[in-house]
């Protein structure tokens, strides 16, 4: 699905996302990844969701975001707490959504001037 928005203004903007791939600025990246504003982080190695652990939110946390879009896949999940307890230690909040919301939700608040962070699991 391609995405709209005005502008960035040079910030990462998710401009398309499919079943097996993201689009940030028009360079398409086919697995998990963590996107900013100002930052693509495609090293992120998360396989799936059963493989998150506070380590993988402990890299999210030294960003430094208001919020954590996490987007889970094609399902809606929930993880438990002490998965992300990096985040909630840094008084980071997290959203669980699908990957396809977390894109939609992401534009959004990044247009809006937020300090968000997508984690997304492809």
């Amino acid at each position: 699905m391609k995405l709209h928005l005005t502008t960035a203004e040079n910030n990462n903007l998710i401009t398309a996302y499919g079943e097996d791939y993201i689009e940030i600025n028009r360079q398409r990246y086919t697995q998990s990844l963590i996107v900013t504003p100002d930052a693509v982080i495609h090293d992120w190695l998360v396989a799936g969701f059963a493989d998150l652990t506070n380590d993988h939110f402990k890299q999210i946390a030294h960003l430094k975001p208001e919020v954590v879009l996490l987007g889970t896949g094609a399902k809606h999940l929930f993880l438990h707490p002490k998965n992300y307890q990096s985040l909630t230690e840094g008084g980071i909040a997290l959203e669980c959504m699908t990957t396809a919301a977390a894109c939609r939700t992401y534009n959004i608040l990044m247009s809006e001037g937020r300090a968000v962070a997508a984690a997304l699991i492809l």
